[in-house]
């Protein structure tokens, strides 16, 4: 089994205390966000592997001993000012944390994600094609693996758009974004990929690969029994991973965020949460259906 943690929610920049007493305790209960009232109970045992998905690595990389499963990072780095991400702290001390984790793990275990691309009249075509190739000048040596997405019309997207307000792209713009990036990667010792996007830009020398591949999966874990997750009308193929966050819950509050779609909830979410509690959010209770999850 491989964990998420987390695709929803930044766990690792805003729960990392409840993480790691987590693993000390040896196991984790997560609520199913479609059918409330069933919890799985996950033993750290069962666990081969963790990917740790997030804006922020800084307040976990003091605790990456205390992690004996093996794990990599996608760490999300995107040029928006606070209109857009909020809460995200400086980028200036993200791509510290980046090279920070960089050297005490290797770069072997790092993704950076440019993730998600769009354009408006301010966050032009060409801010994005200087701040992606100062990125890469800034990572050089530290990061070689670059994903990038575009924006997708999530429900908290559809009700962000009067601060997205995001312009259709074009092939003009698709050209001049494949060409640039895969043109500042290449000078800086890094590949550059989309996965699962309608237009992949294979054609301007990105590479198309799924996010995390049997093969990383394999790496990683040195198992090979993993299925794949058949998502975005199978077009992505990543290995299955299993969640251990929760939607509305992200303090970020992003206005291009899937996982956060009720921001109410969010700020109430926040207040039940307890670092000792084996759920992220509240705590369990005499009419929960609890059930150990193996795989």
């Amino acid at each position: 089994m491989i964990l998420n943690v987390s695709g929803r929610t930044d766990i690792v920049a805003f729960y990392s205390n409840w993480f790691i007493n987590r693993l000390k305790e040896g196991y984790v209960y997560v609520r199913n966000p479609f059918y409330p009232k069933k919890v799985s109970r996950i033993n750290f045992s069962d666990v081969d592997g963790l990917v740790f998905c997030t804006k922020n690595p800084i307040p976990i990389i003091d605790k990456l001993d205390d992690i004996k499963i093996p794990f990599i990072f996608h760490v999300t780095l995107t040029p928006y000012k606070k209109d857009i991400e909020p809460n995200v702290p400086p980028k200036g001390k993200i791509i510290k944390a980046i090279k920070e984790l960089s050297e005490k793990i290797g770069k072997d275990k790092i993704w950076v994600r440019y993730d998600p691309v769009f354009i408006n009249d301010e966050y032009t075509l060409n801010y994005h094609v200087k701040n992606f190739d100062r990125m890469c000048k800034l990572l050089d040596g530290y990061v070689d693996k670059i994903i990038i997405s575009f924006l997708d019309m999530y429900q908290n997207v559809r009700y962000n758009m009067p601060y997205l307000r995001p312009k259709t792209l074009t092939e003009d713009d698709y050209k001049a974004i494949g060409t640039n990036f895969s043109n500042s990667a290449k000078k800086h010792g890094m590949t550059v990929q989309t996965c699962a996007e309608k237009r992949n830009l294979k054609e301007y020398g990105f590479k198309v690969l799924d996010c995390v591949t049997k093969e990383i999966a394999s790496a990683l874990t040195g198992k090979n029994n993993f299925k794949t997750w058949t998502a975005r009308k199978g077009k992505c193929k990543c290995v299955s991973m299993v969640d251990i966050g929760a939607y509305n819950t992200c303090p970020h509050m992003c206005k291009y965020c899937y996982a956060n779609y009720d921001e109410t909830k969010v700020k109430d979410n926040i207040k039940k949460h307890n670092p000792n509690f084996p759920l992220l959010i509240g705590n369990v209770s005499e009419e929960d259906e609890i059930t150990v999850r193996l795989k």
